[in-house]
């Protein structure tokens, strides 16, 4: 026999309380009013109770003993016990069931929302195909280490994150970044777990164990936001946890004053019982996570993590996006343009290649593609270092070789020794694309241009900020102003809005500067502008799939590269509050007129508890609604 789970015991309780109640009104309404009746009555009665009352019992119990607190269960339980105790047990009855039913629709439909991101598990395949010396051999996907090959058939899941080695076709990526639309892949680009081959077949190389996966740090990431409650969800928890000792103590006042009124003791149990469960602040106390569970859980199959309702909370407000261009507005794949120097051009990229081959950055990614396309050697350069928006240092055969922009010939005295300079690489410098200076001390050995082009999403996606009504939205960068503008003017940033010749200390006062003015969001791309995304009310990282540094550096994560979703998720953002707003005033303004009517009129108690009830199912349903965020979809990330 299975065994029940911890999901399973409320419907099973919820059931026997309705079976229970259904029982009681037929015995009540539809027999014949004899002893048998009677009889059935009072049994099935007593039934509700067990079954809707000693658990809330339990509960409320044990949470005055543990922490306590006195807790919306025990509100409940006596009232109920109250309307039995002044003759009206068939109306407890009704609370008891509607209160069961409501708590169990809750747990359902927040499950639903809490489950929702971790369905990715169910997309792992267990099996995967290893390549081995003597052919494949199909293995648990658990075994695989990096370094292993896997060979992806046509149609099947990827079962680990990796880089594809050989092959080339297209992915469709839906699951974990969002994106409708498959993605073309070569050798080269890395690929994630639990997204599906769609044609070729591909080998692809292990790059991170299991454990350490995409959706492995999605799920993990999501459990954390979840945990991690926004400032409206610990207020409507305060509020809770004190308003439910208020209205106890007002139920007691309200008995005693009825009383003194000349009420009678039934009367005036009867009366502060209604107040109990009208002022009961269910509705109130779970508005907020209701829709905020459902957001985060919405975004995340958008392929947008927020960590925590407290960075939702906070990008609904944000008036003011500051984006770092290269790899964020831009796609960071620079290609090599022009080239400049003294003497031999091979000796030059031999250098050059050398001391760029230390750094990850895209500029020299580019500079060494091109040697490795000119079949050029690097040079060998030893205790290479980075200086941090400037370039690289190191020692070559020849002495301390440099290499990076303006700022770094600046440093090592070269910018202001026009004799030193030809005047081809004078003209490069006066260009519109990114300069790469070499040289040698004060003397400049030669320049390479480099050229970035704006992402396909980028001015769709700004576009939408701005139809959204952002007061600002402005570049940051440590590229040229020609170059920073160029970019700009292709995408209608205009020069006021854009920022120049930053160190990474100068990204952090600016966006200091802009929190100034309003709430601001940073873009960028997690691992050069941490300092920056630390500093702005919210840092978003792009394009974080697959980088851990970008997922522990961001409030937000957009795991895909499309700028228009970064829209789409300020729009959901938006909606969260405005449906968290409407859920407030519709509980409280429904609280207000119960007690209003329970205080001054007769309010029956049936009626009371179908209007708490009532209340509490709708706006965890309005809430809800945000599971079916339309996020996903490409036309509401440029609306």
């Amino acid at each position: 026999m299975t065994k029940l789970n911890n999901e399973s015991w409320p419907l099973v309780l919820t059931g026997l309380t309705l079976a229970g109640m259904s029982l009681a009104a037929v015995a009540h309404w539809a027999l014949p009013a004899d002893r048998v009746a009677h009889t059935l009555e009072i049994a099935a009665l007593l039934g509700v109770y067990a079954a809707g009352g000693v658990p809330a019992g339990v509960r409320a119990l044990g949470a005055l003993w543990r922490d306590r607190d006195l807790d919306i269960d025990l509100l409940m339980v006596i009232a109920a016990i109250a309307a039995a105790a002044v003759g009206a047990p068939l109306e407890g009855a009704v609370l008891l069931t509607l209160f069961s039913l409501s708590t169990t629709l809750e747990q359902r439909a927040m499950g639903r929302a809490r489950r929702a991101i971790e369905a990715l598990m169910e997309l792992r395949p267990d099996r995967a195909l290893r390549r081995t010396a003597q052919g494949t051999e199909e293995v648990p996907v658990e075994a695989l280490v990096p370094g292993d090959v896997v060979i992806l058939r046509p149609g099947a899941r990827v079962a680990v994150d990796g880089v594809i080695v050989e092959g080339e076709g297209s992915l469709d990526e839906s699951t974990i970044t969002g994106e409708s639309v498959p993605v073309h892949k070569s050798p080269g680009a890395q690929v994630f777990e639990a997204t599906v081959n769609l044609h070729g077949v591909l080998a692809v190389e292990v790059s991170r164990p299991l454990s350490e996966s995409t959706v492995a740090r999605m799920i993990a990431l999501v459990t954390e936001a979840q945990a991690a409650r926004a400032p409206s969800e610990r207020f409507s928890d305060w509020f809770g946890q004190r308003y439910t000792v208020a209205v106890l103590a007002g139920a007691i006042l309200a008995f005693a004053v009825f009383m003194a009124l000349g009420l009678g003791w039934h009367g005036a149990l009867y009366k502060a019982a209604t107040l109990l469960v009208a002022a009961s602040p269910c509705a109130i106390v779970i508005s907020v996570p209701a829709a905020i569970l459902s957001a985060l859980s919405a975004s995340a199959r958008g392929g947008v993590l927020f960590k925590g309702g407290a960075a939702l909370e906070t990008l609904a407000r944000v008036d003011i996006f500051a984006f770092d261009k290269t790899g964020t507005l831009t796609t960071g794949r620079q290609e090599v343009v022009d080239i400049a120097c003294e003497g031999d051009e091979t000796a030059f990229l031999s250098r050059l290649a050398g001391i760029e081959a230390h750094s990850e950055h895209p500029i020299a990614d580019a500079i060494r593609r091109v040697a490795e396309a000119r079949q050029i050697v690097p040079a060998a350069v030893r205790e290479a270092r980075a200086v941090p928006g400037a370039g690289m240092v190191g020692v070559d055969d020849e002495g301390m070789i440099w290499a990076g922009n303006v700022r770094m010939a600046e440093r090592m005295g070269a910018r202001d020794a026009p004799a030193q300079r030809s005047a081809r690489i004078d003209a490069l410098h006066a260009g519109s694309q990114t300069l790469v200076l070499m040289g040698r001390g004060a003397r400049i050995l030669g320049a390479v241009t480099v050229e970035d082009r704006p992402r396909d999403s980028a001015l769709a996606g700004l576009k939408a900020l701005r139809d959204r009504g952002m007061r600002q939205v402005t570049m940051l960068t440590g590229d040229r102003r020609a170059v920073a503008e160029r970019i700009g003017a292709e995408l209608g940033i205009g020069a006021a809005e854009i920022h120049a010749d930053l160190r990474p200390e100068d990204k952090v006062r600016i966006v200091a500067d802009l929190t100034a003015q309003g709430r601001v969001a940073f873009v960028g791309d997690g691992v050069n502008d941490a300092a920056a995304l630390a500093r702005a009310d919210v840092g978003i990282a792009m394009g974080a799939a697959g980088s851990e540094v970008a997922l522990q550096a961001a409030d937000v994560a957009l795991l895909s590269d499309d700028i228009a979703r970064l829209a789409a998720a300020h729009r959901l953002a938006r909606r969260t509050a405005r449906i968290i707003r409407q859920n407030l005033i519709f509980a409280m303004g429904a609280m207000a007129v119960l007690v209003t009517t329970g205080l001054f009129f007769h309010l029956p108690l049936p009626v009371a508890v179908v209007g708490h009830e009532g209340g509490t199912v709708l706006v965890v349903l309005n809430g809800l609604r945000l599971l079916a965020d339309p996020i996903r979809k490409r036309e509401a990330r440029t609306r």
